[in-house]
């Protein structure tokens, strides 16, 4: 028997066409992968894009870094200030000053609204009640019953209005009210909803924020008189108080009142188109003028106004 020897090799296009397959399959393959990738669910472009060149690449870490947020990875903002919790803060204050009484009122001129802290029952005034005086004057004049022209004194009563005001002349207040008549002054309080007896001068804060509101609002006086008795109210001989602890912007009117103990200031505050009456009466048995004092009053005024003007 005849031996047949090796058998022939397989022709070499045959083996070009499996090798032609195998490719294409490899090939339809990877599109298939790359189409699931290209279109999972819930995935963002960001995530998309990260996912197709990780897989095309392998460089995940390199591009996840260099990529940029987005709009909707931006940083939060930050969170606006808190606003003044002014109950608690002014609570805090008077708490902080046991052997001191301490009155706080706030009316909202545009509304009326009024708001009161600490104990707001009648005070010894001091020269916060020369406000009430200048009005009860004032009105005279303007039913004809008084001149401003009119001696009173070495000088005339305009001078002394002024005088009673802006530099606190205790000798200016007793002619006036001597030419008012105490009944009369009296009388006037009463018809603006305020209870007030000239020879114990005893006024409570809140009656004073309502004068100061209704002054300012021109429920009391005609427009000249209202301007100029407001124009006493600035620039005064003491502006340690009150003025002295506003923050620039706000313009004040005030008038101070020191007498054995009592320290107060009652004043307009306005900006913009707020304005309110705020009047702070306290008395202790430090001096007057010590630094205590002077910094209760600028602690309550800076709460105030944070809390009124965002300042």
């Amino acid at each position: 028997m005849t031996n047949p020897g090796p058998r022939p090799a397989a022709p070499t296009h045959r083996r070009n066409v499996v090798l032609v397959w195998a490719a294409a399959l490899l090939l339809l393959a990877a599109v298939v992968v790359l189409g699931a990738i290209r279109t999972a669910p819930g995935s963002d472009s960001h995530t998309r894009d990260f996912l197709t060149r990780d897989f095309l690449t392998g460089d995940v870490l390199n591009v996840a870094q260099q990529q940029e947020p987005g709009p909707a990875e931006s940083a939060p903002a930050a969170p606006a200030a808190a606003a003044v919790d002014l109950p608690a803060e002014m609570q805090r204050i008077i708490g902080a000053h046991p052997d001191h009484r301490i009155g706080v009122a706030v009316l909202d001129t545009r509304d009326g609204q009024l708001q009161s802290y600490g104990d707001v029952a009648p005070y010894t005034a001091a020269s916060t009640a020369k406000v009430l005086t200048a009005a009860a004057y004032y009105h005279l004049v303007e039913t004809g019953d008084k001149s401003l022209d009119a001696p009173l004194g070495a000088f005339n009563a305009a001078f002394q209005l002024k005088a009673m005001i802006n530099t606190s002349s205790d000798d200016s207040w007793l002619l006036l009210m001597r030419d008012i008549g105490y009944p009369n002054l009296t009388a006037y309080a009463a018809t603006l909803g305020i209870t007030y007896d000239p020879e114990q001068n005893l006024v409570a804060p809140t009656d004073m924020a309502r004068l100061l509101a209704q002054l300012t609002t021109g429920k009391l006086l005609n427009a000249d008189h209202t301007a100029e008795l407001l124009g006493y109210m600035q620039h005064t001989n003491d502006e340690d108080l009150v003025p002295a602890a506003v923050a620039p912007g706000i313009t004040v009117h005030h008038k101070y009142g020191v007498v054995q103990g009592y320290v107060h200031d009652a004043a307009l505050l306005s900006a913009g188109d707020r304005s309110y009456a705020v009047v702070i009466y306290t008395w202790g048995p430090d001096d007057a003028d010590s630094a205590d004092r002077l910094h209760l009053i600028h602690d309550l005024t800076h709460q105030l106004t944070g809390a009124l003007f965002g300042q």
